[in-house]
């Protein structure tokens, strides 16, 4: 049992780990997105370093490696933890998955703030919650033009709308996983959060990165 939870960690942790805007810049940019703007490999600085295409890209498919493996995660999971149950299996890999795209292995150990990898796993493992979330985003967004106040107020809403919009059973290591990945990117995004009360944050589509 605890072998095939490791395996199924392991492969969502491996597919979250894939450095999505590290890679697009380094394909199409020639650079390194971590010497350019903040140094952060998520869209948000991939969209201000690379342009809008490279920006949308990286949102894109971040999203999608967390779908793909909280969908995987939950597959193996039928075939090897058939007793347990399937949220329970999404969450597992929900959160290695994340744990892979903010720890990188391939940059040593130093990824994303796990916005984007987040969403695309909750919206597999709790689809309603993320879409309200990312809704809560953009409404912020919209007002204040801040990414980081979007991002760490939608992770915070998540799992109150989660804890409501999800039916059926909600085991509580489902719960726990909800919780602990909304802290991980608010804490993600500690140093935002010192900008924002400073005053010193940067507002989406001026030329100071976040």
């Amino acid at each position: 049992m605890l072998l095939a939870a490791a395996l199924i960690a392991a492969v969502a942790f491996l597919l979250g780990s894939i450095p999505v805007g590290y890679l697009l810049v380094r394909i199409f940019r020639k650079q390194d997105i971590r010497s350019v703007g903040s140094g952060n490999i998520g869209a948000t600085n991939v969209l201000r370093a690379g342009g809008k295409g490279l920006g949308a890209a990286t949102f894109v498919l971040d999203v999608l490696k967390g779908c793909s493996a909280v969908w995987l995660g939950a597959w193996l999971g039928g075939l090897l933890l058939p007793m347990l149950p399937n949220r329970d299996l999404q969450a597992l890999a929900a959160l290695a998955a994340v744990l892979g795209h903010m720890f990188t292995p391939w940059l040593r150990f130093k990824g994303g703030k796990g916005v984007a990898t987040g969403f695309g796993v909750f919206l597999v493992a709790a689809p309603w919650a993320a879409l309200s979330a990312i809704g809560v985003f953009a409404v912020i967004l919209a007002i204040t033009r801040f990414v980081s106040l979007g991002s760490v107020i939608g992770a915070g809403c998540f799992p109150v709308f989660a804890w409501f919009m999800t039916r059926g059973d909600r085991p509580a290591f489902f719960i726990a996983v909800q919780c602990a990945v909304a802290l991980l990117i608010i804490i993600k995004h500690h140093q935002n959060i010192r900008r924002l009360m400073s005053g010193t944050e940067s507002q989406f589509g001026a030329r100071r990165n976040q």
